[in-house]
């Protein structure tokens, strides 16, 4: 399930230690799984803390508490320590924390809003915006309505057409164009006001 690397138990180990015995082990748990905004967290933890369904990886000198919840969203998921010159830094790797890519043979609009949910919203997420998929023509055209800063924000045109559809474009090539559908003119807090 999970990969705990030496270097990762041997740095988790050197954190129990430094908590004067309180704490019973390291307790891994997703925060918004399935989501663009999934992240993992790790928590030292003692026996009032555990529920009683978690996931228990017996490590050296410590155990991981795995909340079961979460447990699907680290499968194959790596923890890893780098020194450096700084201390070091801990990294962990969960390839399904923000939720597995369609199956093979999955539908357009399956697709479609993966790639929107998992690469789009993020970057748009900078400037507080989001797009969300309204529908697929019967010709191919993507309807996308913005939200949040892109909603009435002066650049949308450019984002659309040089970042959106050239991203949809080149990993769909069934698509045939893309189309805004949102009114910009209702837009509260755009990130640029149009001039």
């Amino acid at each position: 399930m999970i990969e705990i690397t030496q270097t990762a138990q041997a740095y988790f180990h050197k954190l129990l230690q430094s908590q004067d015995g309180d704490a019973i082990g390291i307790r891994l748990h997703a925060v918004k799984a399935g989501t663009p905004a999934a992240d993992a967290r790790l928590s030292f933890c003692d026996a009032d803390d555990l529920i009683g369904d978690e996931w228990q990886l017996e490590c050296e000198g410590f155990v991981l508490y795995v909340e079961a919840a979460s447990a699907p969203f680290f499968e194959d998921a790596q923890i890893d320590f780098e020194s450096n010159a700084t201390g070091g830094q801990l990294n962990i790797r969960a390839p399904r924390i923000k939720g597995v890519p369609p199956a093979e043979g999955a539908g357009l609009i399956e697709r479609l809003r993966h790639v929107i949910d998992s690469e789009i919203n993020p970057q748009l997420a900078a400037h507080k915006g989001r797009v969300a998929l309204e529908a697929v023509t019967a010709d191919g055209v993507v309807v996308l309505r913005f939200g949040g800063g892109c909603h009435g924000c002066g650049m949308v045109d450019v984002t659309l057409r040089q970042g959106i559809e050239k991203t949809l474009a080149a990993r769909f090539p069934e698509i045939t164009g893309v189309r805004d559908a949102t009114d910009h003119d209702s837009g509260q807090q755009p990130y640029y006001k149009a001039s």
